[in-house]
């Protein structure tokens, strides 16, 4: 099955888009239908998209169509098809996080981020797939069908927003919004070859969002371009978008390894390259050997995870336990089953592993590491446990983050690297620098 980027609509992003729309060379309702089109047509092989809302879009592409005519659009979203991760509600559309419990339940309210897409002039196209509850990095959802990697089917395209990026890689949606709990929107960028952006901690709503972890979750966006990434967050967030810092003289560390981990050659390859590109310019590149337990940290997170899921879906794990996975469901059991002291333990060692965190990274104007330490992987492999180990460093610290592509392994998997950074500005003015774009998967292969 092809995947052609050959029509510059289907190839363009949010950016592109709106210079498409502005040139008149194009409308939002062509953009709209041409993306309906593919959605009808690779989306059956992929499952990115549950849901779609060809009604509300439709309208929504016809009075963007009306704006741009007029010169008068409401933001450079306006016309924009971008896809909605399941956990976050639209107004209409299933609002289930992946969990077959709530399969029936439709979103009589619009979440925050939503309504402030649609005030933009964003098209709402549809609800796409994710990992049951957002607790997990494959997107092998027993209730909704695993949402396939458009480079390799049977792969994972990393989770939990797996249907995000796999969507936007594979050209169904301009953009996509979704959570970052420990990496979910970082990890499918990594494997799916697009850029991955979550902000600090607390700048984005969430509002309107079936949480996870309201200790660690956040809003996250998966585009095509780091500037893609950067309008939606700027819609959501208001953030104002302050110019990029200049490169010269900045200080740049660099994560090569967890302790005791081991890189993809293909990684390590990137990361080189990527230093290699930073010391030829004006720039101090600094390796960083932090001294954190990485292991202690992975625990003392999913720990406070499973816990705040706990409480979140209490009642509807006593109204239809079945309609939990046995997995899901036997995580929600062990936390329920953990003592007050094991939970205030938890905390506090999350809390000292962001401080320590921030602490190593502080002299830092950006870090540099691995997305992922190994590219996409068979939904038959057993999931690695440390898919979210560089990842989670930006969740744990409050930090933003952008993944991106670097390159894809000799048999045509995406790699990634990603920028953290207290200004993310900054995170994504580097990592547009350094970013060596992935060639769009043209055909799902095994």
């Amino acid at each position: 099955m092809r995947s052609d980027f050959s029509d510059p609509l289907a190839a363009a992003g949010v950016a592109r888009l709106s210079a498409i729309f502005a040139a008149k060379t194009a409308t939002p309702v062509e953009a709209l239908d041409l993306y309906l089109n593919r959605i009808e047509r690779l989306n059956p092989t992929l499952n990115a998209f549950l849901a779609i809302d060809r009604a509300q879009a439709g309208r929504d592409a016809q009075a963007s169509r009306s704006r741009w005519a007029k010169g008068a659009p409401l933001s450079p979203l306006d016309g924009a098809p971008i896809g909605i991760k399941a956990n976050i509600a639209v107004k209409g559309m299933p609002w289930h996080a992946g969990i077959a419990a709530y399969a029936d339940r439709v979103a009589d309210v619009e979440a925050a981020c939503v309504a402030k897409l649609r005030k933009a002039g964003a098209v709402i196209i549809g609800v796409l797939n994710m990992h049951e509850a957002g607790l997990g990095a494959t997107n092998d959802n027993l209730a909704f069908g695993r949402c396939h990697n458009p480079y390799r089917p049977d792969f994972t395209p990393g989770g939990s927003s797996g249907g995000g990026a796999a969507a936007v890689a594979a050209g169904l949606c301009a953009a996509a919004v979704g959570t970052d709990t420990l990496g979910s929107v970082r990890i499918p960028a990594s494997y799916c070859g697009v850029f991955g952006y979550k902000p600090v901690h607390g700048l984005a709503s969430t509002v309107g969002v079936v949480p996870l972890s309201p200790t660690l979750d956040d809003l996250g966006v998966n585009a095509r371009s780091a500037q893609d990434c950067k309008a939606v967050l700027d819609v959501l967030t208001a953030d104002g978008a302050a110019a990029a810092p200049s490169d010269r003289g900045a200080r740049v560390g660099v994560i090569g390894l967890p302790s005791g981990g081991k890189l993809n050659p293909g990684v390590e390859a990137a990361l080189s390259l990527a230093v290699e590109t930073l010391t030829r310019s004006e720039v101090r590149v600094e390796l960083i050997d932090p001294s954190w337990g990485w292991a202690a940290m992975r625990r003392a997170a999913l720990t406070v995870i499973e816990l705040e899921a706990r409480v979140e879906h209490a009642g509807m794990l006593a109204l239809k336990p079945d309609g939990f996975s046995p997995q899901l469901r036997a995580m929600l059991d062990w936390a329920q089953q953990q003592s007050a002291q094991k939970a205030v333990d938890a905390y506090r060692a999350l809390s000292e592993a962001g401080d320590d965190i921030r602490r190593t990274l502080s002299p830092f104007d950006v870090v540099l590491s691995p997305s992922t330490a190994f590219p996409a992987f068979a939904f038959e492999d057993e999931p690695p446990a440390d898919q979210a180990d560089f990842t989670m460093i930006a969740n744990i610290a409050g930090l933003a983050s952008v993944a991106f592509p670097a390159g894809v392994t000799p048999d045509g998997l995406p790699i990634s690297l990603q920028t953290i950074s207290r200004d993310g500005d900054a995170a994504i003015a580097w990592a547009e620098q350094l970013a060596r774009p992935a060639p769009p998967p043209t055909r799902f292969r095994k």
